[in-house]
């Protein structure tokens, strides 16, 4: 309301100043006073009229400046909205979006929706006021003058308003194709390594080029309509200061109106088509900001992944059980993950899901997560079913050492630290050593204070892979997952943690994936999956009693693992 407040009352002494120089033209010059008291007429009018000026360009600045400040609260608001509803979305959904389709939302679509406010509300509304109080001074002057100045403007705006509408599709196609080359530019360098050991750097700026190009080309086809549409107004502009200059020296020359008429009309058919080609401009602009608020609020409405329920309880902070009851999974209806998938874990056991790769093994520990829910069956903990849980308070009940470790870009502190809001730096430490990660840490010049670059790429794998179970550790949660936790260790490395995970694992319900099962050994529970099913399970003595799958899997894996020894002894 301030802003239609100062916009209204600028555009009213924009409205009087033409009206005081007509004053002079017409009033003071052709006057019969003497010539010192023209001089001082000159001057107070003269003077009223830059005060008028002054004053007026102080409600425009204070305008543009509470205009400002309110797109960036808006902009502000509507980033941080969005950026939490993403957070919010499924894994399925994000991946369909992509990494280069979030950042192209985040940034070049929400700067986009930058000043719609302005342009499609204040803007046009304040703009509409000032042509009929205009065209009422115009009137006013001379209402012959007035048809001249307003005839073709009616036609002209109505047309203009049906011709930018068909530009905001092509912005709409622009932005998605601006994405999908944002999403290969983040693909191209997030797998350089790749890229350049398969000689694709090539190809890559090829596809790159095209996709650019497409983009270039459509946003050229929406600039080509706007700017005809511009040499239209172009040409209206001066073409109507020619009407009047032309059509007044006739009224003129007939006494009907006097130079000053003429002058004032100059400056208020200028004052007059400013406003309306600002509503025409803001129409254009508004169409950019529509194309991408569009994309900005698909996002926003996309639904979030697994909401509470209205009952939901929080997570029981011991756990006494979990148990999967005929659990079914597929990603896709035809292509089942999981297939009754029936077992109950004691609160404070260790499992070990091993198996062939596709098995599932990962897929059970992300319904563990609750990262996915099952397709038939449910999982309880404690008697409760987990999607009748608060997600927030689940998860803050997880630790998890993924098998692709993801660190951020910033200190070995701080990624530690991560997984444990408010962490101390002796704490941050302790779980560094009993991580076997604290020597490499100590090693390095700034020590704990070491940035590890984007996703890590300044450490070894093992090094990235011990500050992520130094993290799951600095959590200490009562349910942990490890995936492969001690894939990219050595084997001295790995015997050295192998006693801090066992001390880890006590009091805690613990679920491990690991092909090396030379690590699963002391486990209280291995499952043993194939293609989905449960195929055997039991200690490893019993297993191995057994002699079925995993008696072949350690048999093979011991043989794997002997023939190199044997070439080395040759």
């Amino acid at each position: 309301m301030v802003l239609f407040v100062l916009s209204l009352i600028a555009g009213m002494l924009d409205l009087l100043w033409p009206l005081a120089i007509k004053h002079i033209l017409d009033g003071i010059l052709p006057s019969a006073l003497p010539i010192d008291q023209k001089t001082r007429a000159l001057a107070i009018w003269g003077a009223g009229i830059l005060a008028i000026l002054i004053v007026k360009q102080a409600f425009d600045s204070t305008r543009a400046f509470r205009m400002a400040v309110l797109n960036v609260k808006v902009i502000f608001r509507l980033r941080q909205a969005l950026f939490e509803a993403l957070l919010k979305l499924g894994l399925s959904q994000l991946s369909e979006l992509k990494a280069g389709g979030i950042i192209s939302r985040l940034s070049n679509d929400v700067d986009a929706v930058s000043g719609l406010i302005q342009m499609a509300l204040v803007s046009p509304g304040v703009a509409f006021i000032r042509v009929i109080l205009t065209v009422g001074v115009l009137f006013y002057l001379s209402w012959q003058l007035a048809l001249v100045a307003l005839v073709a403007m009616p036609p002209l705006a109505v047309l203009s308003y049906l011709w930018l509408r068909t530009v905001r599709p092509i912005y709409r196609s622009t932005q998605q194709d601006r994405q999908e080359v944002d999403a290969r530019v983040g693909e191209t360098f997030g797998g350089i390594r790749v890229v350049r050991a398969f000689r694709r750097e090539t190809r890559e700026a090829r596809d790159y080029a095209v996709g650019h190009h497409t983009v270039i080309r459509k946003f050229l086809r929406a600039q080509t309509r706007e700017i005809a549409l511009e040499g239209v107004w172009g040409i209206l502009i001066p073409g109507a200061s020619l009407m009047i200059v032309w059509y007044g020296g006739y009224l003129s020359l007939r006494g009907l109106v006097g130079v000053g008429d003429i002058f004032a009309f100059q400056i208020y058919a200028v004052l007059l088509l400013q406003p309306i080609w600002q509503i025409v401009s803001s129409i254009s602009q508004t169409q950019k900001s529509l194309a991408a608020m569009q994309r900005v609020f698909e996002a926003m409405e996309l639904p979030p992944d697994k909401p509470d329920a209205p009952d939901a309880a929080d997570a029981p902070t011991a756990v006494e059980s979990i148990r999967f009851e005929h659990v079914d999974f597929a990603y896709r209806d035809d292509a089942p993950v999981l297939v009754d998938f029936d077992l109950t874990v004691p609160g404070g056991v260790t499992v070990a899901l091993v198996g062939p790769s596709g098995a599932g093994k990962t897929t059970v520990t992300d319904l563990v997560a609750r990262f996915h829910d099952p397709t038939a069956g449910r999982i309880v903990i404690n008697g409760m079913d987990l999607r009748q849980l608060r997600l927030g308070s689940y998860r803050r009940r997880l630790a998890i050492v993924p098998q692709e470790v993801f660190l951020f870009d910033g200190t070995i502190e701080r990624n530690i630290a991560y997984g444990r809001r408010g962490a101390t730096r002796a704490q941050v430490i302790d779980a560094a050593r009993r991580a076997n990660a604290h020597d490499f840490i100590d090693a390095m010049p700034d020590g704990y204070d070491t940035f590890v670059g984007e996703r890590g790429f300044k450490l070894s794998g093992g090094q990235r892979q011990r500050l992520s179970i130094a993290r799951a550790l600095l959590a200490d949660a009562p349910i942990l997952i490890l995936d492969e936790a001690t894939s990219n260790l050595d084997s001295e490395s790995e015997r050295l943690i192998q006693r801090s995970l066992t001390e880890l694992f006590r009091g805690r319900t613990t679920f491990v994936i690991a092909h090396r099962l030379s690590t699963v050994v002391h486990a209280d529970l291995i499952v043993v999956l194939e293609a989905g099913r449960i195929v055997e399970r039991g200690t490893h003595a019993e297993l191995m009693t057994l002699g079925g799958l995993y008696h072949a899997m350690v048999h093979r894996q011991r043989l794997e693992l002997a023939e190199p020894l044997a070439g080395e002894a040759r």
